[in-house]
């Protein structure tokens, strides 16, 4: 089997994401590598904490924390809530880890040694009430291209474009508030894109067929605009230093690298994190270096941060002229807004993942989000979407059926799953509809397209409800004890099967579907096509137990109750 490297963008430090956060990186990368390691996938899904630049000092800075105390403790809190969703990283590290400063450091080397890398004296802009400079994100003021009164000195939160600290319009210190601003010269190493845009735009034009079109197209519009040689040292005290063998006078300065330099590399830098933990059964460079034909590696990541992976990062890698593994496929999403206006971490409008988390378990929102991922276009959040979507699909459609399959066939055979007749033309049909949605099901998960992969799943549940009314065992048994029996092993295997197949979405209820069953030997990794026609896993005679009710269904108070809290409609 192919071996498979998978990667999602590193949410920022500065606090817990909200759902579009959830739904546009990391969420896709854990069902995709779920589905991908049920398939016999050798599979390593790596992720972590983006720690350095400004976010991880303001906040730092607002809870009175030095900025190392307070990363490791908001690293710790993100992992609790990201582990309450039940993500399966492999390893979920950190960008201030030892390991991603080496590597950066050695990066910054090569390119420096292969002429793409050149030290500038540049204007900048410097607070003197704050007695310092402040890079780009320590200055705040309005978005020249949009208007937005917010926006931040490297990009504006809501046109997306690309700023530096001088464009923007009535600047002022996110530090202080001061507009008391002078422009100052003070040096920077910058990165020289403009020497390896030919090669990034080659590179990119080879993947035009095979990435979506939300990532080739974002791509193609930097580099239609031309890449520009782009700072890649701030003036900050926390960060990946700029090596002092190489650059003494700026590491003497306190120079540190920029953030969007050395968060890529954290990938790497990760993946040496989790082969460091047990060294000799890892090798971290098996997965990185030199491995163009063996791994396949692709990215997950809502549109803002598919320039970075797409152009910067690439670019990155192919001037250090070292066999570096670049991505192969770049799974790019649109945002999730609330109620047609966007989440924002910074000026916390929307649900958050550990608010989400109070209100329900993790496999309400896991599936509501993926099967309304925001792929083709924006998708939006509101709460009577999302109580409708829990009651007619995981309530109804999925909850509904095993509970009441289960709980009449304990009330009139036992607590042992019925044998009954020999299956009939019913159950064939039943079959060679439950094996052809199960392909469709693997075919939109093969081309990672979601929400399609969740209404074939939907589509698998629902098979089971119309055949279940079509037999009605709670009729049948009055006239054909043996046939009702034969009704309800059926749709016991039914529910083994949506255990295995439905465990990449809502892997807690998988889990509890396939326990219900005492099988002796229960190691089904996934359901082949012959296995979806026979459905058998489940022999009569099986011992098995009803579960508690699987999804709740929502009430109109319940919806009130969460409308009330968060609001019908954002907030200004």
């Amino acid at each position: 089997m192919a071996r498979h490297l998978i990667t999602s963008a590193l949410p920022y430090i500065n606090g817990i994401k909200h759902l579009g956060n959830m739904v546009g990186s990391m969420l896709p990368a854990d069902v995709y590598s779920r589905y991908l390691r049920q398939r016999g996938h050798d599979v390593l899904y790596i992720c972590a904490t983006d720690e350095h630049g400004t976010p991880a000092e303001l906040a730092a800075k607002e809870q009175g924390l030095p900025v190392d105390e307070f990363c490791a403790q908001a690293h710790d809190a993100q992992k609790a809530v990201y582990d309450g969703f039940a993500l399966a990283f492999d390893y979920f590290g950190r960008s201030s880890s030892p390991e991603n400063r080496e590597i950066t450091q050695h990066f910054a080397r090569r390119l420096n040694e292969n002429g793409f890398i050149e030290e500038r004296s540049i204007r900048q802009v410097y607070s003197p009430v704050d007695g310092r400079f402040l890079p780009d994100r320590y200055v705040e003021g309005t978005c020249p291209h949009c208007g937005y009164d917010k926006a931040r000195g490297d990009q504006c939160e809501n046109c997306t474009r690309v700023l530096d600290p001088t464009d923007l319009i009535n600047p002022r210190s996110a530090i202080s508030g001061s507009t008391d601003l002078e422009i100052r010269e003070t040096k920077h190493l910058f990165l020289l894109q403009s020497k390896l845009e030919n090669e990034v735009r080659e590179w990119v034009s080879k993947h035009d067929k095979d990435w979506p079109q939300l990532a080739s197209s974002i791509a193609h519009k930097w580099l239609t605009e031309g890449l520009h040689d782009r700072a890649i040292t701030r003036d900050l005290d926390w960060g990946v230093p700029v090596p002092a063998d190489t650059w003494p006078e700026l590491a003497a300065e306190g120079k540190v690298f920029y953030v969007w330099f050395d968060a890529p590399i954290e990938y790497i830098g990760a993946t040496k994190e989790w082969a460091d933990q047990d060294p000799e059964n890892r090798d971290w460079k098996s997965w990185w270096y030199d491995v163009d034909t063996d791994v396949r590696y692709t990215e997950f990541m809502a549109k803002d941060n598919v320039p970075f992976h797409t152009v910067m990062f690439p670019a990155t890698e192919l001037g250090v002229r070292e066999p570096w593994k670049k991505v192969d496929y770049v799974k790019a999403f649109n945002w999730l807004t609330y109620y047609g206006g966007k989440f924002s971490t910074s000026q916390k409008r929307g649900v958050f993942t550990d608010q989400a988390l109070d209100i329900l378990p993790a496999d309400y929102w896991r599936y509501f989000l993926i099967a309304n991922a925001p792929e083709s276009d924006d998708s939006s959040f509101t709460w009577e979407h999302f109580t409708a979507t829990v009651n007619k699909d995981l309530a109804d459609t999925l909850g509904n059926f095993v509970n009441r399959v289960l709980s009449f066939s304990k009330k009139r055979f036992g607590d042992d799953v019925p044998a009954g007749g020999t299956p009939g033309e019913a159950e064939a049909k039943l079959g060679g509809e439950i094996a052809a949605l199960l392909a469709e099901y693997e075919s939109h998960m093969e081309s990672l397209q979601f929400r399609k992969a969740a209404a074939a799943l939907r589509a698998l549940w629902s098979a089971g409800n119309s055949y279940l009314e079509e037999k009605a065992p709670w009729l049948e048994i009055k006239t054909d004890k043996d046939g009702a029996a034969l009704t309800l092993r059926t749709a016991m295997n039914l529910i083994h099967l949506y255990a295995v197949v439905s465990e990449p979405f809502i892997p807690a209820t998988a889990k509890t579907m396939r326990e219900a069953f005492a099988l002796a030997d229960d190691t089904a990794a996934w359901v082949t096509a012959d296995e979806a026609r026979a459905l058998t896993a489940v022999p009569a005679g099986t011992p098995f137990t009803v579960p508690p009710v699987l999804f709740a269904k929502l009430t109109d108070e319940d919806l009130e109750t969460y409308k009330e809290r968060f609001g019908g409609e954002p907030t200004a």
